[in-house]
């Protein structure tokens, strides 16, 4: 076990939350000590929901340990069946009360209430986050759709699908589910639910009617449409349509299935990524080195328009989730790369150092990683914090979403140009930092100058020209050049570092 600041995954409880929280009509029961009732900020802090999520939990204490901890819980289910009056109950332990065995399910099935009473057995020490919504997902459709549901004959009326997998906590979900209705539609495709976010369990009873499967996002519905598909006959389409060339792939998939003609999806696309990506203004992004770590849905799919649709060189590849490292080491090989599947911060950290990209896209985890590095960042994936959900439409899939990415991803880069600019011309009477600001306050006290870029502390020392010179090296390849430079001298034993050892390294490692 590893004491860690951070972790990509909460325990599987939270992912059962998570679903909860996205339904409407569905509460949970879950036996947790006092302490365990943290996951509430998620949803009203971060989300930014403007309800706490609809769970009750036992709260049970020390001094109850002592006596009747299943009376305790077995009063809770009762009581939150008659204040909620729910459609669906959900009964679970946390990490800590799965260590009693009060056995939820049993002692819920005794108590003959009058709703449907979901059970979750979710193994807190060998699953995390993300599979906990998945199995609570797959119990819900598994418990509620009803076998005798089937589509009406397709005479007369329009195919229908079923969008699965959008939940609570997830990375633009809701604008997402906006963005993918709206293609559908246009190619006469109706929506017969979006599961779990916004739906019933009514909703959940009628999957059945739909003639098809969309699975956007697998970590969490890619379980229920399998089982969907065995149940019912629903094909599903797994194709994730984020990037301009997967929102095409998508259109065709659905089309294929459905029986639809795609022009109308197709034809006027409102992407500008393609045409921005050509553009002179965009030339000196090609080739820029990206280092890409995530849930594996949202790492795949940026690799893909990061090598294809804005001519990145993908350095690094990765994600959290393990039970999709057969899908990562696919894609990874693809790039032709090693993948890095770990939910070890630490290990992404030295990764990252290793590869010396010039832009990381991940988590919010890489973005603070990202920070001390001095590297430019955009968050691709969760977990996030709260500025990544935006009170603004800002989807990630369709064509709409590839407009939010390249805005996301290209703007850190033309910052850090700027910044990169400035740095060069630091020593213009105009520019330098003791001319002040020229826009603003004229007759602002001039700043101190500058000190010169530090140098490694066990290092040989630099001539104040070669630091000079190190300054106009971009500042987020600058740490790179200064550790190739020291390492050249050590193996070449000069006493110090002039503008000729700086030149003689970057030719050394240029080779």
């Amino acid at each position: 076990m590893q004491l860690a600041v951070w972790t990509y995954e909460g325990p599987p409880h939270v992912g059962a939350m998570r679903v909860a929280t996205a339904m409407e009509g569905v509460h949970y029961v879950l036996h947790a000590p006092q302490g365990d009732t943290y996951a509430d900020l998620l949803f009203t802090m971060i989300e930014r929901r403007n309800q706490r999520p609809p769970v009750t939990y036992t709260t049970f204490q020390a001094r109850d340990l002592g006596k009747d901890t299943a009376a305790l819980l077995q009063d809770a289910i009762r009581e939150a069946a008659e204040r909620f009056a729910p459609q669906a109950l959900l009964v679970g332990a946390s990490c800590t009360a799965e260590l009693i065995q009060d056995d939820p399910a049993g002692l819920a099935e005794a108590l003959s209430l009058p709703c449907p009473v979901i059970p979750l057995e979710l193994p807190s020490y060998q699953r995390k986050e993300n599979w906990g919504a998945a199995e609570t997902f797959y119990r819900m459709v598994r418990h509620l759709a009803d076998p005798a549901v089937r589509p009406a004959p397709r005479e007369g009326r329009r195919p229908l699908a079923n969008l699965l997998g959008p939940c609570a906590l997830g990375f633009r979900h809701r604008d997402d589910v906006v963005e993918v209705v709206k293609l559908l539609e246009s190619m006469g495709v109706g929506v017969n639910c979006v599961a779990p976010l916004g739906a019933t369990p009514a909703d959940l009873r009628a999957l059945g009617r739909a003639d098809f499967n969309v699975v956007l996002y697998p970590e969490i519905g890619a379980e229920a449409a399998r089982w969907l598909g065995r149940t019912f006959g629903q094909p599903a389409i797994d194709v994730v349509p984020i990037g301009v060339g997967a929102t095409r792939d998508f259109i065709a998939a659905v089309a294929a299935v459905a029986g639809v003609d795609p022009a109308p999806a197709l034809a006027t696309p409102t992407s500008r990524l393609p045409w921005w990506s050509r553009s002179v203004d965009s030339t000196y992004l090609t080739g820029k080195r990206v280092f890409i770590f995530g849930d594996a849905t949202h790492a795949i799919a940026a690799a893909r328009i990061a090598a294809e649709e804005l001519g990145f060189t993908v350095c690094g590849l990765g994600c959290y989730n393990r039970e999709f490292a057969r899908e990562m080491r696919a894609a990874a090989a693809h790039h032709g790369l090693d993948p890095l599947i770990t939910d070890d911060h630490l290990v992404v950290e030295d990764a990252i150092r290793a590869a010396a990209p010039e832009l990381v896209l991940g988590t919010q985890m890489e973005r603070h990683i990202a920070k001390r590095l001095g590297l430019p960042c955009a968050v691709i994936s969760a977990p996030v914090h709260v500025q990544d959900f935006p009170a603004r439409h800002s989807p990630q899939m369709g064509f709409e979403g590839a407009n939010v990415i390249f805005d996301t991803w290209v703007h850190p880069l033309v910052m850090g140009l700027e910044e990169h600019l400035l740095t060069m011309f630091r020593d213009d009477f105009e520019f330098s930092d003791a001319a002040g600001p020229s826009h603003l306050a004229a007759h602002a006290a001039p700043v101190s100058a500058p000190e010169a870029v530090p140098a490694s502390h066990d290092t040989i020392p630099w001539t104040s020209d070669a630091e000079r010179e190190l300054r106009k090296v971009p500042f987020f390849v600058r740490g790179k050049a200064r550790s190739n430079t020291e390492r050249f001298a050590v193996l070449e034993g000069r006493a110090q570092i002039d503008i000729a050892t700086l030149y003689d390294a970057k030719a050394h490692y240029a080779r």
